[in-house]
């Protein structure tokens, strides 16, 4: 009977040396576990973070893409009726200048300025509807702006 004892006392010893270590490979299991999911927290922070970094970075250059769109915009309405007048000053009766002058000025919201170009429109093409309605809906709205 000794030899039983014997062998119990292992047994028991080899059963607890396997629930230490299932014990052991549960808690490791579960440090690897709490540490994956801080891996992926971090990194969607992070991705988080550096999308709207570059999103704010990509929306103040579209706005400043945008500034120099109208600034340029506004400068070739310029050039356009600065060669317009040119023009004029050389043939005042060119009717290709007088109607480009008349349609920059109305882009640019000078309707004072449109007026006498279509005035002499009017003139010249005393038979030409669209250039008499034109200059009517301009005096109209500058009588509506008083």
């Amino acid at each position: 009977m000794p030899g039983n004892r014997l062998g119990k006392g292992l047994t028991m010893e080899s059963t607890q040396k396997k629930s230490g270590d299932s014990r052991v490979n549960r808690g490791d299991r579960i440090k690897q576990i709490f540490a994956l999911v801080s891996m992926v927290s971090f990194g969607g922070s992070a991705i988080f973070g550096i999308v709207s970094l570059f999103g704010s970075g990509l929306s103040s250059q579209h706005q400043q893409k945008q500034a120099a769109v109208v600034v340029s915009q506004e400068s070739l309405l310029a050039a356009k009726e600065r060669g317009y007048v040119g023009v004029l000053q050389r043939e005042p009766l060119n009717q290709t200048a007088l109607e480009g002058l008349a349609n920059v000025r109305l882009e640019r919201d000078d309707k004072v300025g449109a007026i006498e170009p279509l005035e002499k429109l009017v003139k010249l093409n005393g038979d030409r509807a669209d250039y008499k309605q034109l200059l009517g809906q301009v005096r109209q709205q500058m009588e509506g702006k008083k």
